[in-house]
């Protein structure tokens, strides 16, 4: 049974939504406009989880694990967000 379960769910991240009319299309944190490519670029340069929970008062720790999951996920799609925003 939950082999049929996770094998539904696909690509679902929960607590992770994306649509076009939203921070450009982008994977972003639901309640939220943060994007997750945000928030690993930010990781990569140095912040701490406790400094994204301050700087961000409506994520949860949870947002950032799912973010942190989502980021191992499509490592390629968070790569070229992070390019595209450097380049501009």
């Amino acid at each position: 049974m939950l082999q049929l379960v996770v094998r539904d769910l696909g690509e679902a991240f929960p607590g992770i939504e994306a649509s076009p009319e939203v921070s450009g299309g982008d994977a972003r944190i639901v309640r939220t406009r943060i994007p997750v490519w945000v928030l690993e670029q930010a990781r990569r340069l140095g912040t701490s989880e406790a400094d994204l929970l301050r700087s961000y008062p409506t994520l949860r720790a949870d947002d950032l694990a799912n973010a942190w999951a989502y980021v191992h996920s499509h490592r390629d799609e968070i790569e070229q967000e992070i390019r595209e925003d450097e380049a501009a």
